[in-house]
């Protein structure tokens, strides 16, 4: 069984990037922004809804705050800060979330906050204290082998290992810098190969052609590329059609 995940909710007043009504018929979780890279509480509270109505799971897409980058510039936020930041967002959605029947039910940081605990010790731990901090045992979700996942266990919450189907990786497991060129799969055949790849064979073919070994519980499409619905739509109805159960992990 395989959880299928996208990034929801990611608009602003009138602005509006993600298609959440569709993708929300075809995801079982949503990873909801929640104001410091894009979301206000507007967009908070329909999408929670929306959620709840079609039994999708709620997650808290928690993000340095950064609106106007949309959380994909890198920043240096000390440890208590962060820690204190994330529990905030989590909080703001929690009541949204509650106040639609549901819960929110784990944790996925966005964009330059995610890629930077794949690495960092600190700000992983400062992301796993936020996570305690606004209380509960959430799962958190990060790269396969990264430190966010380390310190999550270290700290008695559920490291859930999670893939992107829409994204280039190095040969070493990583993603690939949106900076560079290619790192975002925009062909929606490749998009759906790479996905079966991860489900079936639990490996994808990195950017050198090499195979890369990628075990993971959830997999990911983005909610923001072009056509992403209908991508998402493929992606699952290919993975039933492989005999892969599309089911949520939280």
């Amino acid at each position: 069984m395989i959880d299928l995940n996208a990034d929801l909710g990611e608009g602003f007043g009138r602005w509006t990037l993600t298609d959440d009504d569709a993708l929300l018929s075809v995801v079982t979780s949503a990873n909801v922004a929640c104001g410091f890279h894009a979301g206000d509480p507007s967009v908070m509270r329909r999408v929670c809804d929306l959620a709840a109505e079609r039994g999708v799971r709620i997650g808290a897409q928690v993000s340095y705050r950064d609106l106007a980058g949309f959380g994909r510039r890198a920043m240096d936020v000390p440890s208590d800060e962060l820690a204190a930041e994330v529990a905030y967002q989590i909080g703001a959605l929690r009541v949204f979330a509650e106040a639609a029947g549901a819960q929110v039910a784990y944790v996925k940081p966005h964009g330059a906050l995610y890629n930077r605990t794949v690495h960092d010790d600190g700000q992983a731990r400062a992301v796993v204290a936020g996570v305690r901090l606004a209380g509960g045992a959430l799962p958190v979700l990060g790269l396969p082998g990264s430190r966010l996942l380390t310190a999550a266990a270290e700290a008695g919450l559920t490291g859930v290992p999670e893939a992107f189907a829409d994204r280039a990786y190095t040969a070493q497991g990583s993603l690939v810098p949106r900076s560079e060129a290619g790192s975002v799969v925009m062909d929606e055949d490749a998009v759906v190969r790479r996905a079966l790849a991860f489900a079936v064979a639990g490996s994808v073919e990195a950017v050198d052609g090499t195979a890369v070994a990628v075990a993971a519980r959830s997999l990911c499409v983005h909610g923001d590329t072009p056509n992403a619905a209908r991508i998402a739509a493929r992606v699952r109805e290919a993975l039933e059609t492989a005999g892969v159960a599309i089911g949520a992990f939280a």
